[in-house]
């Protein structure tokens, strides 16, 4: 007998993950929900035309209801939030009354500790809940923990991702994978880090530094928010540093810091001849269609290095993902990466490798079987280590 998975959100990165479901999930039904009935019929019907099966159904569900979310997950034994953060804490307690597993794409660390706070009711009920899976945070903050755990005592670990064209086209060299709010709010705001053992606030887009990833090339990385998740308070004083920054082409971040400083990234709305607008709205309105091509392809792009000891002599440790756009299947490699390290995680949960409670990717998702499974779904992962001194 085969289990039943469902996606909560129908869009690419959801797609991506039930696709996956079908593929590798011992898959008795995978189920795609959306408000728009339509469009999850047409992502069920892109799910078994590319799966080769008959598994993958759409139905129309509304997530602001909390009778029809409860009706809908009585069904599931595991699903994936791929809809908007701020609904993910009502669909965790939806997933305990219910008794159905879940993961998230999540976006929001303080939403995230609000779902890990219900992992008494969550071990009651006989369930697991891990937020915050995707790419950053979710596959970046687990080889993460793979890359401290090469060594045998690790004490400064950096992360450093992200999502960049195939062929950069100026000005910009970037091309949008994911909502444009999204990306902003990445742009904005406070990261928190490691730093001499203790947490520390570091403003978006600062610290910019060069990175050269063969084969990419040189490529410059800044600090966003969010890509960490809990990360920083789960090895707070067990590591000394631990950083994530976004990885670009050389060039976008000063131009993108332009715009911060002149205030376009700004939420407080501005009087603009009588009539009030808020200039973030008017970035994404102006600055989305700019890096929207018709055709994307992408290259997804995780680069970590650890440094500690490694048979009591100073080490480094380097693990490095690289995923490419697929012309078979159509999915970008941030589909690819975001949906399929979700759906690795739903996995592991019905094959009983993540047990109940609700658990934070850092602890709750295996490096190594993490790192097993992307490798069998063609993911290249790189690791080596380096003695140093």
């Amino acid at each position: 007998m085969g289990f039943t998975y469902a996606v909560v959100g129908a869009g690419r990165q959801g797609t991506a993950a039930a696709y996956d479901f079908a593929l590798h999930g011992k898959v008795e039904e995978v189920l795609l929900a959306d408000l728009d009935v339509k469009r999850a019929k047409a992502a069920a019907d892109r799910v078994d035309r590319l799966a080769g099966t008959a598994l993958a159904s759409g139905v129309r569900v509304d997530v602001t209801k909390q009778d029809s979310v409860l009706r809908f997950l009585k069904r599931v034994d595991v699903f994936l939030s791929a809809v908007p953060y701020p609904f993910n804490l009502r669909l965790a307690k939806a997933a305990v009354r219910a008794n159905a597993s879940m993961v998230d794409l999540g976006g929001h660390t303080d939403t995230a500790k609000k779902q890990l706070a219900l992992d008494p009711q969550a071990r009651k009920a006989g369930i697991a809940i891990v937020p915050e899976c995707g790419m950053g945070p979710g596959a970046n903050v687990t080889l993460a923990v793979h890359a401290l755990r090469m060594l045998d005592r690790a004490e400064e670990v950096r992360v450093y991702d992200g999502g960049l064209p195939q062929r950069p086209r100026p000005p910009w060299d970037y091309e949008l994978t994911f909502n444009i709010a999204g990306l902003t709010n990445e742009y904005t705001g406070i990261a928190t880090f490691l730093r001499g053992g203790e947490l520390v606030q570091v403003p978006a887009l600062s610290d910019v530094e060069a990175v050269d990833i063969p084969p990419l090339g040189p490529l410059e990385a800044a600090v966003t928010t969010g890509g960490l998740s809990t990360m920083p308070w789960t090895y707070r004083g067990a590591l000394r540093v631990l950083e994530n920054k976004t990885l670009r082409y050389p060039g976008h971040w000063a131009r993108i810091r332009g715009f911060a400083d002149l205030g376009l990234l700004s939420e407080r709305p501005v009087t603009v001849r009588g009539t009030k607008i808020v200039p973030r709205d008017l970035f994404h309105t102006l600055f989305e269609p700019q890096v929207t091509p018709k055709e994307i392809r992408d290259i997804a792009v995780t680069h970590v290095v650890a440094r500690g000891t490694k048979d009591g002599r100073p080490a480094e440790a380097i693990v490095d993902m690289v995923d490419l756009f697929d012309e078979k299947t159509g999915f970008r490699a941030m589909e690819r990466v975001t949906g399929w390290h979700a759906a690795i995680a739903a996995e592991m949960i019905v094959r009983g490798e993540i047990g109940p409670g609700a658990h934070p990717v850092e602890t709750g998702i295996p490096p190594e079987r993490f790192v097993e499974e992307a490798r069998n779904r063609g993911f290249s992962i790189k690791t080596r280590v380096n003695p140093q001194g």
